[in-house]
């Protein structure tokens, strides 16, 4: 069975837009564990521009689950996970310019630095994935900087997805790439711009154990549960409506 993880990310950006208390990403965190989540994912980035450290701290604290935590390279970040230890990092590329993760970490070009943070990390007692794009070169990289987990990078599937032609030459590249790392010894994640008429030919990815989601699901909570909120404003309206306030 194929485990999922949701990524919470997006709940604090609508929060951080207004520089409140709402919506709560650690509620999130729960109602998420509640409709079947195996994980609860959180990019802690350079710029805190969504989740914020009080964040993680409360859901390192709350949910029952695990608890992924996405970060770069950076030593603030890495001395932070060492302090309050997520179940599993994730080491992903980071532009301060882009609006998400836009590729696979360079594996290659990282490896000195890649190779130092692992072993930091593992000493600590944290298991350490690398998200990467489907190349056999970025894969090998990363089994030598002693990482146990790879995630690859879905995005270019996602974006060249059809319903006419599912079968495109980008899935085919993510076959061979989860065939190639179990080979090397590498445990299997992947994600990034999943959703619901896409994830299914990715399903049949080999040895895949973890499909990290965040965004569709969370688009998609705004309708299925919208109507809902609609609905319990207004009644508090009706209730209270009628009455006269003296001030």
């Amino acid at each position: 069975m194929i485990q999922l993880g949701v990524n919470i990310d997006h709940i604090a950006t609508l929060r951080q837009a207004r520089d409140t208390i709402e919506p709560d990403p650690v509620r999130a965190a729960i109602m998420a564990e509640l409709g079947g989540a195996d994980g609860i994912t959180v990019h802690l980035r350079e710029d805190r521009r969504h989740i914020q450290e009080r964040d993680v701290r409360l859901l390192r604290q709350t949910i029952q689950t695990k608890l992924n935590l996405e970060m770069a390279l950076y030593e603030e970040i890495v001395n932070f996970a060492l302090e309050i230890k997520p179940d599993i990092v994730c080491i992903v590329p980071e532009k301060r310019e882009e609006i998400t993760t836009e590729g696979g970490l360079d594996a290659v070009q990282n490896q000195r630095d890649l190779q130092k943070t692992i072993e930091r990390l593992k000493n600590g007692g944290i298991r350490v994935s690398v998200f990467v794009d489907p190349l056999p070169e970025q894969i090998s990289a990363v089994k030598e900087c002693g990482a146990e987990w790879i995630e690859l990078h879905t995005g270019a599937y996602s974006q060249s997805f059809s319903s006419l032609n599912p079968f495109s030459q980008e899935l085919h590249a993510l076959m061979k790439a989860a065939q190639y790392a179990h080979s090397l010894g590498l445990r299997v994640n992947a994600g990034h711009g999943l959703d619901y008429q896409n994830v299914w030919p990715i399903c049949a990815l080999p040895h895949l154990e973890e499909l990290n989601i965040g965004h569709s699901i969370i688009s998609r909570s705004v309708f299925t549960g919208l109507k809902q909120a609609v609905r319990e404003m207004k009644d508090l309206l009706i209730k209270y409506g009628g009455q006269t306030h003296d001030h």
